[in-house]
């Protein structure tokens, strides 16, 4: 297995509809790095604080398997969650950007047993709609009923 992703379990791969625009809001906004691209095929493997995503345009020069017809919003019925290091940074970039918020920043504790994490979070949709939820661990406290 090559070693951009044997420490990967689960790399998504999103479709997209114009890759140019994809691969710019993925690097310039999102602030992910490209680990390895073939722009001949229009794809590119994207990794931001450890977590990574692959997107390939919908064109001839890639492969596409498609299961049915793609419309924006791309993705209905899932979102992705994406672990930051600083959620406040990137919140605050897309926002100077005046890049659409789908749902603004929030502190959220969330119960896992006899416990609650805390998370800081915010979505987006990228430019197929495609839901993006970043957050950054806050904390872990006593799950009180």
């Amino acid at each position: 297995m090559h070693s951009m992703t044997r420490n990967a379990h689960l790399i998504p791969e999103l479709k997209v509809l114009d890759y140019n625009t994809s691969l710019a809001f993925y690097t310039k906004l999102a602030g992910f790095i490209i680990l390895y691209d073939r722009p001949e095929n229009d794809f590119a493997m994207l990794e931001k604080d450890g977590a990574r995503l692959m997107i390939e345009g919908l064109s001839d020069k890639s492969r596409c398997w498609v299961v049915g017809q793609l419309e924006r919003p791309l993705g209905r019925g899932m979102h992705l969650q994406i672990a930051v290091r600083d959620i406040q940074s990137l919140y605050q970039h897309f926002t100077s950007a005046g890049y659409p918020i789908f749902f603004a920043i929030e502190e959220k504790w969330y119960r896992v047993e006899d416990k609650e994490i805390g998370h800081k979070q915010f979505l987006v949709q990228d430019p197929d709609g495609y839901l993006l939820r970043f957050f950054e661990e806050i904390g872990v406290r006593p799950f009180s009923k």
